[in-house]
């Protein structure tokens, strides 16, 4: 299979995903279901005995097999202080990475559930406790393999990708430079003012998206990008709405969250920084992928004039929040 073909995910078949299932003795009866994922291709699949399984094949060159097997190790350890999170499945023969024909993939057990009521006040405080409990298994130890979130590489590189391979229209460019500059500047007085923060291994994308809810509270999911980076990393995509509403809605993450692990109150200079490193990051990634096939179908809104022009007023409207106070708690 030639490089170009895998990068893109073209070689990866249903065919392909039953016969990398039976090279570890797994045997489908056919159903096949594709999930919401664009990163990597993952799917539901049906067994001949016992409940489905999902399967997750790794896009390729995006992590070293060294970087993938940190992030399970971790997930592990949270499993075995009894955290409610998706391990990937170990198998005798091979541990819990596997190579098929060119694509790594994982196999992980099927957890239902729904998105969390992140506007009920309990709920905050038990997603607040269970967050807590990941970063006090995070600080035990740091990653060895995988990057911190920073300013470098979810700011600085995305900008400068984007600036330098002719996605930004001409008339357009030199607004979004300046644009990015400045909220560069105020990102990095954001970590200057909240000085040297712990860094610990996070979950990376703690969003109600990566979280199932049942009767017996949150199951977290897809530690896919999990980061070193500090702790307000977790907490901060939780909140939304004005400013009064992310207030309280801090105030009941860290009730729970410091009944397992403490929290530095200068982090939260660091809120609107990340949420704009974010912002320049995901335009990034877009670009980064957009020679996947799946992209334009599933983001065909990207790289339009107008796509630039939110972008330019989104990071205009960030840089006198990341300006204000931290938020009072």
């Amino acid at each position: 299979m030639n490089e170009n073909a895998v990068s893109s995910f073209a070689g990866l078949t249903p065919d392909l995903v039953l016969d990398a299932l039976e090279s570890l003795g797994l045997y489908s009866d056919g159903r096949l279901l594709a999930l919401n994922s664009y990163e990597n291709r993952v799917y539901q699949v049906g067994m001949e005995e016992g409940p489905p399984l999902v399967v997750k094949f790794y896009r390729p060159q995006r992590w070293t097999d060294a970087a993938i097997l940190e992030e399970h190790g971790f997930v592990q350890e949270l499993v075995d202080q009894e955290i409610p999170v998706v391990p990937a499945v170990a198998f005798p023969q091979g541990g819990t990475l596997h190579h098929f024909n060119g694509f790594r993939f994982s196999v992980f057990a099927r957890h239902g559930g729904r998105a969390p009521e992140l506007e009920d006040r309990s709920t905050l405080e038990w997603m607040g406790r269970f967050i807590g409990r990941i970063h006090a298994v995070g600080a035990v130890r740091p990653y060895q393999a995988r990057p911190s979130v920073d300013v470098a590489s979810f700011g600085e590189e995305p900008v400068d990708y984007l600036l330098s391979n002719g996605f930004l229209p001409a008339d357009l460019k030199d607004a979004y430079r300046s644009v990015a500059e400045q909220a560069l500047d105020g990102i990095r007085r954001c970590f200057d003012r909240a000085g040297e923060s712990r860094i610990l291994r996070l979950h990376g994308d703690c969003h109600g998206g990566n979280v199932l809810w049942t009767n017996d509270g949150p199951h977290f999911v897809d530690f896919d990008d999990s980061r070193m980076g500090p702790a307000v990393q977790d907490l901060w995509m939780m909140l939304s709405g004005e400013r009064a509403d992310m207030v309280r809605q801090m105030c009941d993450l860290l009730a729970g969250y410091e009944d397992f692990f403490d929290f530095d109150p200068r982090e939260l200079h660091l809120v609107e920084a990340l949420r704009t490193l974010r912002l320049m990051y995901y335009s990034s990634w877009l670009a980064r992928r957009w020679d996947d096939p799946a992209f334009p179908l599933a983001f065909p809104w990207f790289n339009t004039q107008r796509y630039w022009q939110d972008r330019i007023l989104e990071l205009r409207e960030q840089i006198p929040l990341m300006q204000e106070a931290p938020l009072p708690i």
